[in-house]
């Protein structure tokens, strides 16, 4: 039995490693379709590299472009690929573009579709990525559920397809190599000490691409009382460029992207993160690091209900009083931490034999 995975970002590869590990150890043949939405070798490349996985069998080669090209373009160049091949089962991962085109390219051709990390929803539909979840989960046969509250979102909707809860592949991701970040030397070479940084990603559109709201962000994280070192997104380097925004003053430090291993390593060890990122939220979660959540919304609530994560968007000042209270509260919210909602590290385990079942392999 043939399942196709299609993946195209870095998200993507991380949320699928554990899968293929487990895919490659029983008796379904894998093929993996790589839709060149992140193309930068930083945000693909590496990651397949770092995991140890398997070189996808294809690459689309759309690159970047508009929500409309990139998901249009990647529907013509995959549906040659599936015609072909006729998969038993396409399995999509996240909330990309390049996870909507698989998707509905997919159930066009009456291919069942299965999704990675089902349910989750933040209920702001100016999110592409939102809009994005919303659909692949109704054309999906099969619905991986990372948490039970994604679980229950899927059954208020009453989607159609099996709906399984099986934890988060991202933790399986974050258990495997962890102990390998804390032999990093990335510290080392940063000349960081021990919970006395902060660590800074941006890179979504309603972010980066909107200078005002980008130069509040900036503003807001430029006053804390302690370095701030920024991994920087290509796209957000060049709108720094772009809006001439120079942070050669400021306490922000920015380096060039990192691996995951890496960024595991500084995630541990810095005083807190502030972040655009979905899945950093949870990463900082499992590291037992607060987080600032740059955003207006966000799709992963278990972090905020257990108090370790503030939404706060890209106001200047509330991002720099969220600073201050983090510091000041930070010894408190240590014990924050002790309940994972995100399953057991035994996620991917269970999506292949979901998977298995489905299909009838044995």
């Amino acid at each position: 039995m043939l399942l196709v995975l299609v993946l195209g970002t870095r998200p993507q590869i991380i949320k699928s490693a554990p899968i293929i590990y487990e895919a490659l150890k029983s008796n379904l043949e894998l093929k993996i379709i790589h839709t060149g939405q992140h193309y930068d070798y930083e945000l693909s490349q590496v990651f397949i590299e770092e995991f140890n996985l398997p070189e996808p069998t294809v690459n689309l080669s759309v690159g970047s472009g508009s929500h409309a090209y990139q998901t249009g373009e990647i529907m013509l160049r995959l549906e040659k690929h599936l015609l072909r091949d006729k998969p038993s089962l396409v399995l999509v991962p996240g909330d990309t573009n390049s996870a909507l085109a698989g998707a509905l390219t997919s159930v066009k051709l009456g291919i069942p579709v299965s999704h990675i990390e089902a349910g989750a929803r933040c209920y702001d539909m100016g999110m592409a990525e939102e809009v994005n979840r919303r659909l692949i989960d109704h054309c999906s046969k099969l619905l991986f559920a990372p948490t039970l509250n994604c679980k229950k979102n899927l059954e208020r909707e009453s989607v159609l397809g099996e709906i399984h809860l099986t934890g988060d592949t991202m933790y399986d991701v974050f258990l495997k190599f962890k102990d390998k970040a804390d032999r990093s030397d990335i510290l080392e070479r940063l000349e960081l000490s021990n919970k006395e940084y902060g660590l800074l990603t941006l890179h979504r559109a309603e972010n980066v691409d909107d200078p005002t709201r980008l130069k509040s962000i900036l503003e807001g994280v430029g006053k804390a009382d302690m370095e701030i070192i920024f991994p920087i997104h290509p796209r957000t380097a060049n709108r720094l460029k772009e809006y001439n925004i120079s942070l050669e003053r400021s306490k922000i430090r920015i380096i060039d992207p990192l691996g995951y291993i890496e960024m595991l390593k500084l995630l541990k060890h810095a005083k807190l993160v502030l972040t655009d990122s979905g899945g950093l939220q949870k990463e900082a979660f499992w590291s037992q690091t607060p987080c600032i959540t740059l955003r207006d919304s966000t799709e992963w609530v278990e972090t905020v209900e257990a108090g370790v994560n503030q939404i706060i968007g890209a106001d200047s000042e509330k991002i720099a009083k969220a600073i201050r209270d983090v510091e000041e509260k930070y010894e408190s919210m240590k014990e924050k931490f002790i309940v994972n909602p995100f399953g057991d590290g035994y996620a991917a385990r269970r999506i292949v034999k979901a998977i298995e079942s489905f299909t009838n392999i044995k």
